[in-house]
């Protein structure tokens, strides 16, 4: 076997085209957007190069056919709470089911960690924010959601195997949008409903300017500080707002108010696989127009929830209840299409989130994804990241 860093374009290719060859059979999988990756590992894109460096490798076999990638990265942003020794990640793994190969790559990523001062590697993650590429798939070996990792089950032996362990569970949860509210949730809904200092708005997308201060406000009370989230910005919102906007759907973002204050969010996309398991990974101008043709005359019967929370003043009190309410009254409607839904990951250590998440009405756990976490020194004491107070 080979395992070659990736310093060219033709290099950089072939680390998109593991996943092609290890895929291709599986029915469940949905090529990422080539572009999605290779901003990864664009120090001109991606801001975690700021505060770190990334590495990539391609395996092959004695033949030269591609059978595994890796990367490797560090961070001087990256820590989690509890975090007693410095971490770097792994990530964008993919390999055949052979524990030779999977060891090869990952004492090399280990080898090259070790050398930038870490101590213990978490994966498989991203360079960069949480919401994408985080996690390996333990539970739900459904169609992943756009930007989220996908695997064959035998991936977690790999890893076990190697000797990485359990270091937080990733919780998704799903729901019928159709169904009726649970009637705790109707009757919480009603008593906030009837109190007239509470209101409710979705999203529009002629005032995201207003609307990026109330999720601004939200966030930063509800997670800044936690997992080693940071405050955002209202211009950072801003951004994220207008790249969002060709996709968005009104529908589907909404806010409570206390009289003036933003105190809940609920916020939710279409899910962008739907359309884009019909590009074959690119999105050039060809495949936008065929994109935008896709949009316009494939109705999107899948939302993700990308953000759910209550201001801490207000959790406990049927806040979360009442925008969810609000919410169902519009999404429904008859004529609204869509039929599936799933949330974004909340970690175990949050046990918080996942009560409000299973308070929400007949929600299961549609899937798990788990972050790993593998210390060098393997006489030290594994501890899993701690519970969120």
């Amino acid at each position: 076997m080979q395992l070659i860093p990736v310093k060219d374009r033709p290099l950089a290719r072939q680390f998109l085209q593991v996943a092609v060859e290890l895929y291709k059979d599986d029915p469940k999988w949905i090529r990422p957007l080539d572009k999605d990756i290779n901003e990864v590992f664009d120090p001109t894109i991606n801001k975690a190069f700021r505060f770190g460096e990334a590495e990539r490798w391609v395996l092959k076999n004695d033949e030269g056919k591609l059978i595994g990638r890796i990367a490797a990265f560090v961070s001087k942003k990256y820590k989690n709470k509890g975090d007693d020794v410095p971490v770097g990640g792994i990530g964008f793994f993919e390999c055949i089911n052979d524990q030779a190969a999977a060891d090869l790559m990952l004492d090399n990523a280990k080898h090259w960690l070790m050398q930038k001062g870490m101590e213990a590697m978490d994966g498989p993650i991203n360079f960069g924010e949480r919401d994408k590429w985080w996690g390996m798939l333990t539970k739900g070996f459904d169609e992943p959601f756009y930007c989220m990792n996908y695997n064959p089950p035998y991936y977690v032996d790999l890893f076990e195997q190697y000797g990485f362990k359990l270091f937080f569970n990733q919780v998704c949860f799903g729901l019928d949008p159709k169904a009726p509210l649970e009637k705790k949730i109707h009757d919480r809904h009603a008593a906030i409903e009837r109190d007239p200092d509470f209101s409710s708005k979705h999203i529009k997308k002629d005032q995201l300017p207003k609307f990026a201060n109330d999720f601004t406000t939200i966030y930063n009370k509800a997670w800044a500080g936690h997992g080693g989230l940071k405050q955002m910005a209202k211009e950072q919102v801003l951004i994220l707002f207008n790249k969002m906007k060709p996709v968005m759907d009104e529908k589907l973002i909404w806010f409570a108010f206390h009289k003036t204050d933003p105190v809940a969010m609920f916020v939710n996309i279409p899910d962008l696989n739907q359309w884009f398991k019909y590009l074959n990974g690119k999105f050039d101008l060809i495949h936008k127009l065929k994109f935008l043709w896709i949009k316009k005359f494939r109705p999107n019967k899948k939302f993700s929830g990308i953000v759910f929370g209550v201001v801490p003043e207000w959790q406990g009190k049927g806040v979360d209840a009442y925008v969810i309410g609000e919410s169902a009254k519009v999404i429904q409607q008859p004529d609204v299409h869509y039929t599936q839904y799933e949330m974004q990951w909340i970690g175990d250590f949050n046990p918080k989130m996942i009560n409000i998440a299973e308070s929400l009405g007949e929600t299961f756990r549609s899937r798990n994804l788990v972050t790993y976490r593998y210390l060098f020194d393997r006489t030290s004491e594994f501890k899993r990241h701690p519970i969120l107070q």
